[in-house]
């Protein structure tokens, strides 16, 4: 609430606002704060509140529901631009404005939902926390007291070996690898090339048709493409695939195309404007929306629930924090190079948006391991108190990450 609190005060002096370019900017910063706040509790409240059966699912709504902001933006912006003129400032203060709608409705939504369970367990509010976990799953049988027996013992445990607990230690063992891991699976998130299109397409649109209309026409489909793939992935394959299959094949898929596109591209540049659309163009605009399918089942949707699952109640806030952080971080890299990738490289930078690819794809086949089907308790704790290698784990599949070993 208080996230979206900050971001509409931030969307409010930006829409009134008509005269100061510096006063925009600091709004922006304002807003900024808010949604960046946002975006660490809102996966992190999902991961502690959903049960281990539908923590995939509802943990990748967050991907599916900001694929629905893109695309309202791209027929908002177009809309405006088509409508309104542009010595009119209500044409960029109406996208402006809207951003008030989604903000407002997450914070007094919020007024309807309890706080979470195993924040309300850790703070020792244990009567609250069973109205909570008996509010969210609808029961009161013996398999959700059971439930609420595993998260009391795993925040205990996780209370006990909080004490003396330093900021360095997140630099030590096990934490160090869970931090790291946040952080790159973001980055590799940002470098699949996914964000440059949704920004940047026409751009990119232009290096096959050479003409705006039919560039922005294709960008309008590419976002129409992003929420219904994105949506049949939550809806009926979330909890169905393997997290670490799911995002090593995402990623080979994602090379494939990208790779694919660059040689097409390369061979068959641009038909001229006015000219009808080449058949490799046809080809190459199909490429892009099978990238961006497999990106909507995978590296999309899925990093969302996977970081913010795979941390120990001590630890999850900034864990979460830190891999959030990094997606802003290599959002913003990317957002502000990639126009200088497209008109310096070209098809190029298809090709270096493959290679990423298959990095990631080879990245995540060595390091990534399964954390389906399994509660938050056991994911930190069996593992965490595991220093043993991982041919001695008790459940291999509770390893978060590989050991290093030799042999």
């Amino acid at each position: 609430m208080i996230s979206s609190f900050i971001f509409c005060i931030g969307a409010i002096i930006q829409t009134i606002n008509t005269h100061s370019l510096g006063a925009f900017y600091f709004a922006r910063v304002v807003s900024g704060l808010g949604l960046g706040a946002a975006t660490v509790i809102v996966p992190m409240f999902n991961s502690e509140m959903m049960s281990k059966e539908m923590r995939g699912q509802v943990g990748s709504f967050f991907q599916w529901f900001y694929t629905f902001g893109i695309f309202a933006s791209y027929w908002i912006d177009y809309g405006v631009s088509r409508g309104i003129k542009s010595t009119d400032s209500s044409q960029w203060q109406i996208p402006i404005g809207l951003q008030l709608v989604p903000a407002a409705f997450l914070g007094l939504g919020m007024l309807t939902v309890p706080e979470s369970t195993r924040w309300l367990t850790k703070k020792g509010r244990h009567e609250e926390a069973w109205k909570s976990l008996r509010w969210i799953r609808a029961d009161d049988s013996q398999m959700t007291t059971d439930e609420m027996e595993e998260i009391r013992s795993g925040v205990a445990a996780d209370s006990r070996a909080t004490e003396g607990f330093h900021v360095r230690e997140l630099l030590e063992g096990e934490n160090f690898k869970r931090i790291f891991a946040a952080f790159a699976i973001f980055t590799a998130q940002q470098a699949t090339g996914a964000t440059a299109f949704a920004y940047f397409g026409p751009q990119y649109f232009s290096l096959i048709v050479n003409n705006s209309e039919q560039s922005l026409l294709l960008t309008a489909i590419f976002g129409a493409v992003k929420v219904v793939a994105c949506g049949v992935f939550v809806l009926f394959f979330a909890e169905l695939l393997s997290r670490r299959q799911v995002l090593i094949g995402g990623a080979a898929f994602m090379a494939a195309c990208q790779i694919t596109t660059a040689a097409v591209v390369k061979s068959f540049p641009a038909s001229e404007a006015g000219h009808a659309i080449r058949p490799s163009g046809i080809a190459t605009v199909a490429l892009i929306y099978l990238f961006v399918i497999a990106y909507n089942f995978s590296w999309g949707p899925m990093p969302w629930p996977y970081v913010s699952e795979i941390f120990p109640a001590r630890i999850r806030e900034v864990g979460v924090a830190v891999g959030v952080a990094s997606q802003w971080l290599f959002n913003f890299v990317f957002t502000l190079t990639t126009p200088y990738m497209i008109s310096s490289m070209g098809w190029g930078t298809f090709l270096l948006w493959g290679i990423f690819d298959a990095v990631i794809a080879v990245l995540a086949f060595i390091y990534l391991k399964e954390t389906r089907g399994l509660s938050l308790e056991a994911i930190a704790h069996q593992h965490f108190n595991n220093g043993s290698s991982p041919d001695n784990a008790p459940n291999k599949n509770v390893e978060v990450f590989s050991e290093h070993r030799e042999g």
